[in-house]
């Protein structure tokens, strides 16, 4: 676990080949996503590196409910009862009504590289156990809800990588929480920069490159993706590099 805090508010946590961000107002602590469930006592343990307790903890926000970005809520949601917020579509995939995500075959495909051998190693002994995860509680989350959270948070509905997820912006700190539908890097990226993920994990390939590209035009001064580094933005870089076909 790698704790970077990369505004004033914000504390952007490495996981297991994945993030989740912090953001304090001091007083309460809104999550946003949960990393892996192997990731779960780390989850828990960034809360205390930042100078909280876990009952400081308001809300979780899900950018969407993929396993590597769940995996702490159910003990959370045992331990403190917050509330569990997302987008109005990606809460039927949070309860599992339907599921979009990479495949048995998709994994089994990434077997022919090195790289993909290591990924697989890693996502298996990090979801061991746990290939059924829920989360009942998840709740549309609204605007004026979002607005009360520490942040004061802004959702941004981005399409693409699951039908229902779900970025999110703090305005006053332009930082944008992009979740897959825009990251830096991955195990399974040769290179590091604005870019999507890997077509095997993307449920739309199409509306996630627009998805991207739109949030590229977002007021940003600091990108914190799903996965790779958090990028400090000067102008319209981002969207620039978007545009460019970085993507």
């Amino acid at each position: 676990m790698k704790i970077d805090q990369v505004s004033d508010s914000v504390y952007v946590v490495a996981g297991t080949n994945v993030n989740w961000a912090l953001v304090s107002d001091g007083t309460a602590v809104t999550v946003i996503d949960a990393g892996y469930p192997a990731d779960t006592s780390d989850v828990l343990d960034s809360v205390a590196q930042i100078g909280h307790q876990l009952t400081d903890i308001a809300a979780v926000l899900i950018t969407h409910a993929h396993l590597d970005h769940i995996g702490a809520i159910p003990t959370l949601v045992e331990r403190v009862g917050m509330p569990v917020y997302t987008g109005a579509e990606e809460v039927r995939h949070a309860k599992r009504e339907y599921l979009q995500q990479i495949t048995p075959a998709g994994m089994i495909k990434q077997l022919t590289t090195r790289r993909g051998r290591r990924w697989v190693a890693h996502t298996l002994g990090a979801i061991r156990g746990n290939i059924g995860m829920t989360i009942p509680t998840a709740t549309t989350g609204e605007p004026a809800v979002l607005a009360a959270l520490p942040g004061k948070l802004v959702a941004i509905p981005t399409p693409g990588h699951t039908t229902g997820h779900t970025a999110y912006l703090l305005p006053t700190e332009g930082v944008l929480f992009s979740g897959d539908a825009l990251v830096t890097g991955h195990p399974l990226l040769e290179h590091t920069g604005p870019q999507l993920l890997p077509t095997v994990f993307n449920h739309d390939e199409a509306r996630t490159r627009t998805t991207a590209v739109d949030l590229g035009n977002q007021p940003v001064r600091t990108l914190v993706p799903g996965h790779g580094l958090p990028m400090t933005v000067e102008g319209d870089q981002l969207a620039r590099a978007l545009r460019a076909g970085r993507p």
